[in-house]
C-alpha cells in the first residue's frame, strides 16, 4: 500500500442511503470536514450487499468521493441486532 494514502475516513461509521452491492455504485453518508457528506460506496469484499439504513464501516477511502465499506462489527453497534 502506498504511503501517501489518505486515511482520513478509514474507520468512520456511515449510514447507507443508496443500496451498496457488487456491480453498483451505492451511497453512504459520512461525517466529513465538520458536517456530513455523501460518498459513492462499494463493498470492500466485492460480494456483500448493504441495504438503505444499514450502518457500515469504512475500510478504504479513494479520493475524492469513493469509499469501500464492510459490515459494522457488533462491538461498534449502537443498537443490538435483533
Amino acid at each position: 500500500m502506498p504511503r501517501n494514502v489518505d486515511r482520513s475516513l478509514t474507520g468512520k461509521i456511515g449510514r447507507v442511503t443508496g443500496r451498496v452491492a457488487p456491480g453498483t455504485i451505492g451511497e453512504v453518508m459520512l461525517p466529513f470536514r465538520g458536517g456530513t457528506s455523501a460518498f459513492h460506496a462499494h463493498p470492500f469484499d466485492k460480494e456483500s450487499v448493504y441495504a438503505v439504513g444499514d450502518e457500515v464501516l469504512v475500510i478504504y477511502y479513494e479520493p475524492p468521493q469513493t469509499v469501500f465499506v464492510d459490515e459494522l462489527p457488533d462491538v461498534l453497534r449502537r443498537e443490538p441486532r435483533g
